[in-house]
């Protein structure tokens, strides 16, 4: 639901504490957690209160398939509150953070786990850690990430849209194909909700674009060959091709930022990050993310865009800051 009142110090304490342990210790879960598990489902709130008058759902749906958990480990020991240090600093008042993990529904015995939206920093660490990180996957060139998108599509409310008309944010991370189309056999089975007929992918995406402004996040250079183009199709710009999984908590935040328009350009979103203390290399590869997005919001910047490519702009902006 999201009550309760964010302290970065205290998230800092709970993320160096577990720094240097195994992914095996960090996520102790052997199965789906019963408070995660999707079946009966009915809603994931994020709502307005005293403390939060301007709620604004935020979801990662992280894949937990085999070849993905370095990202849910990444976030859990180091990263995620750098996320919402970025928010903060940017002036998202109210962020509240939902987590999701996504598998492959044709072979998974956890093919979709749902969390709540929460606002402290011990809940959304409760709920990321609670995912069971199965790391299977079908080998077939897909997972049920429409899966996923369905059930944000039809089974969340937030106020944030329903009061000001503020579109929430998911950020899936992954390396595969989207099913084409999602069964309604399989819909039952999992969440237990009764359809008509199968949908299509591009149904679901654009019944989750009424309430969300999805991004899918590929973690690497290597895999973009994998689903790119199809993503692309589904989402244009909103397709994130990041050099390192690292930099999930950067690419996801910095994107939050440029699309509400709380920067005016990618220049002035990396000397956000430099002021963090992110290094010329991170840095780099972190805008370099994010220039495409920035591209298409009119967001690039000044003189170093023109005529150039992206790639060398990056760099001469980076230049610049480091000065």
């Amino acid at each position: 639901m999201g009550y309760g009142n964010y302290s970065s110090q205290a998230h800092e304490a709970i993320v160096q504490k577990r720094a240097t342990e195994p992914a095996r210790e960090v996520f102790q879960q052997t199965g789906c957690h019963p408070l995660m598990n999707p079946k009966g489902l009915r809603l994931r709130e994020s709502r307005d209160s005293e403390e939060h008058p301007n709620s604004l759902g935020i979801v990662f749906a992280l894949d937990v398939t085999g070849s993905m958990g370095s990202i849910p480990k990444a976030m859990a020991t180091k990263m995620l509150p750098k996320f919402m240090k970025i928010l903060t600093d940017c002036h998202v008042k109210d962020p509240q953070l939902l987590f999701m993990a996504v598998g492959d529904a044709t072979s998974d015995e956890a093919p979709l786990q749902m969390g709540q939206f929460e606002s402290t920093a011990q809940l959304m660490d409760q709920w990321l850690t609670w995912s069971y990180l199965e790391g299977h996957g079908g080998g077939n060139g897909h997972e049920s990430y429409e899966l996923a998108l369905y059930t944000l599509a039809q089974h969340t409310e937030m106020d944030c849209w329903e009061k000001r008309k503020k579109k929430g944010y998911v950020f899936m991370t992954g390396d595969e194909l989207p099913f084409p189309s999602l069964s309604k056999h399989v819909v039952e089975g999992i969440i237990g909700d009764r359809l008509d007929q199968d949908l299509t992918v591009e149904e679901i995406v654009a019944e989750l674009q009424k309430t969300f402004v999805p991004f899918f996040v590929i973690p690497d250079q290597k895999r973009r060959a994998n689903c790119e183009e199809r993503w692309r199709e589904l989402l244009g710009d909103h397709v994130l091709c990041m050099n390192n999984a690292q930099d999930i908590c950067y690419v996801s935040a910095g994107a939050v930022c440029l699309y509400e328009g709380l920067v005016p350009d990618i220049d002035a979103l990396g000397r956000v990050f430099k002021d963090m203390g992110l290094e010329y290399g991170d840095l780099s590869s972190v805008l370099r993310a994010l220039t495409p997005l920035a591209e298409a919001l009119g967001r690039t910047g000044g003189p170093a865009m023109r005529g150039t490519k992206a790639s060398e702009s990056v760099v001469g902006r980076i230049v610049q800051l480091f000065k």
